[in-house]
């Protein structure tokens, strides 16, 4: 492998890379309303010579270069969030801006950078004799990650009938390697009560009263530590091995956290007793934890075992169209995933990292102190595709991607230009080290 070459063809395209995210972030792309990125982002593969670009029926947008057996996936998603309050922003999120080292814009970090990368690692494959028929590389730029991540996967892998060997996750890992993700579930409480006038509300059953008491649960469960003393053990608890098998797993992930992220009621005006309460939990989960526990988790607590028949709980269903149109239901459940630190995929990419740039991260002079702070192979805080590719359906995911997690969501989110050109240097390489050293 001639690392050297590889990384001088990046550079030589960081000029395209900037360009080409720059008119992808110009583009509105919020979930379901993608149609215009995925448009540019096709255009682009089409104009450095992809061997094959579709665009599947829910969107997502698979480009492939090679002929080889073995297929290596690169994805990236590419919608994004709004941009929430614009005063917050010094610049306009779609106008963006660069300068010598940064681009900034909504979407550069979380994660259209990623796709732009990845177009452009196979690009230097091509230019390279990279590919030959040692294996074949596609490219995804995916559809309504934000709003359900994994969901995009769900509908290649099981309708597409798209299997890659393994899948590199472009989402952002601030230069480093990251190999897995705490998972996630929305969980809906719903309770019910009885309404009369507020005049007199011992005649009712207040719902959101009833509600009060099953939040502080919910809050020890997310506070307490697993003393024996306390009714409600705290999450924590998945740390200890007597608890949870997958122990160590855990903690290298980090604990599961719940926290309450909407609440609504039902009254017959504002002078009457709620006779209704729902909310909505985010429930963040480690390895160990299942949908199934975590459901039980909530209908085991005291006050929700307190109000028996009158409290429901369930999981939310995702059934919203993309902007194709179609409908693709799956339950807002978003599974924890790990890949093991000796798998051969983890070394694969390990390997290529460490050949080109070393044994600990690297990048532009504004971060590169609190980068090489970090382990070179560590794990996201957030979730990802990744969910659905290996948490669901056992497909190998590793994770390297420009820009940083920090940014993502954030008003002012850049990106750097160097982190574009080192990405599409490693992902250029990863493939051929992958098969001739470790397949």
């Amino acid at each position: 492998m001639d690392y050297q070459r590889i990384k001088e063809a990046a550079e030589n395209y960081r000029g395209d890379m900037t360009r080409f995210l720059r008119d992808l972030v110009r583009i509105p792309g919020e979930s379901a309303g993608e149609a215009g990125k995925i448009q540019c982002a096709a255009a682009e593969m089409r104009n450095l010579g992809f061997d094959r670009v579709e665009i599947d029926p829910m969107g997502n947008l698979l480009g492939y270069m090679g002929t080889g057996e073995t297929l290596i996936a690169f994805d990236g998603h590419i919608d994004t969030v709004g941009v929430g309050q614009i005063e917050n922003w010094t610049f306009d999120p779609y106008e963006g801006f660069e300068d010598n080292q940064e681009i900034g814009g909504r979407g550069v970090s979380d994660q259209s950078g990623g796709i732009v990368s990845a177009v452009y690692g196979a690009k230097i494959m091509k230019d390279l004799g990279l590919l030959g028929d040692k294996y074949t590389v596609l490219v995804t730029a995916t559809v309504q990650e934000e709003d359900c991540d994994g969901l995009c996967w769900e509908y290649i892998i099981k309708e597409g009938g798209v299997q890659p060997t393994f899948v590199v996750s472009t989402e952002p890992t601030d230069g480093g390697i990251y190999r897995g993700q705490r998972g996630r579930m929305e969980i809906r409480v719903d309770v019910r009560g009885v309404s009369c006038h507020g005049s007199a509300p011992e005649r009712g059953d207040n719902a959101i009263y009833k509600m009060a008491d099953i939040l502080q649960d919910v809050r020890a469960l997310n506070e307490n530590d697993a003393s024996d003393s306390n009714a409600v053990k705290g999450l924590v608890k998945m740390l200890d091995e007597t608890y949870n098998p997958q122990w160590r797993e855990a903690r290298f992930l980090g604990r599961g956290t719940v926290t309450v992220s909407e609440i609504f009621y039902t009254s017959p005006s504002r002078c009457a007793v709620a006779d209704g309460c729902s909310v909505s939990l985010d429930r963040r989960m480690t390895a160990g934890e299942t949908w199934e526990s975590c459901l039980d988790e909530i209908r085991n607590l005291p006050a929700v075992q307190q109000y028996g028949d009158d409290v429901t709980v369930s999981m939310y269903t995702y059934n919203t169209p993309s902007f194709t149109g179609l409908v693709y239901s799956v339950e807002c459940f978003f599974p924890t995933w790990v890949i093991p630190e000796d798998h051969q995929v983890t070394k694969a990419l390990e390997k290529t990292y460490t050949d080109m740039y070393g044994p600990e991260r690297v990048g532009p002079a504004k971060v590169i102190d609190a980068r090489k702070a970090r382990p070179l192979t560590d794990k996201w805080t957030f979730s990802t595709n990744g969910v659905s590719i290996m948490g669901r359906n056992h497909i190998p995911v590793i994770g390297f991607g420009p820009g940083a997690e920090a940014q993502a969501h954030a008003p002012d989110e850049i990106t750097w230009k160097d982190d574009l050109v080192l990405c599409a240097a490693v992902y250029a390489a990863l493939p051929t080290v992958y098969v001739e050293e470790f397949a």
